[in-house]
């Protein structure tokens, strides 16, 4: 998301039921994008980093890699987040189902979303995200990179304030 000659680059490793994610998505997230990313100062990348205790993680990880597919990812994205609650914690029954219609939901092809889930068509791409967090030393979610600079946790948009201003300089 962002200018691709934007001066700072922000990965971010994050886990779709994980509540501290949720808590950066509904309280730093959208400040950021308005304050840098819009300007064209930052790019952000969000990677998946599904943790093995959150049922609803590697689905999730796996359906908005589907919504990108058809150029819906960051709507996929922010729906999940939104919405956490439907997911988190449930049967995988249950998640499928609601991933599903969430991709009705937004509009997608229906069909082709579904056999991409079903097929765990990106599998392959999730596993490269964990591998290169734990690579990058990332051991919880959700893990930020600002230049190369790391962030832990659901921090106050002051903390990524601060660095991203310092690296702009």
């Amino acid at each position: 998301l962002g200018k691709n000659n934007a001066k700072v680059t922000m990965i971010e490793f994050s886990d779709f039921e994980c509540p501290f994610c949720k808590r950066y998505f509904d309280e730093t997230l959208s400040q950021i994008i308005k304050e840098y990313v819009e300007t064209g100062k930052v790019k952000l990348y969000y990677r998946h980093f599904p943790l093995d205790f959150h049922p609803a993680a590697l689905p999730s990880a796996l359906a908005s890699d589907c919504a990108n597919e058809q150029g819906k990812f960051w709507e996929y994205h922010d729906k999940i987040f939104t919405e956490q609650n439907k997911i988190s914690g449930k049967t995988a029954d249950v998640i499928i189902a609601q991933l599903k219609t969430w991709a009705q939901e937004l509009g997608l092809d229906t069909s082709r979303f579904d056999t991409c889930l079903d097929s765990k068509k990106y599998q392959a791409n999730v596993d490269a995200d964990l591998s290169d967090g734990k690579n990058a030393g990332v051991s919880g979610t959700p893990t930020f990179f600002i230049n190369g600079k790391r962030i832990v946790g659901a921090q106050p948009f002051a903390a990524f304030k601060a660095l991203i201003d310092q690296e702009l300089q």
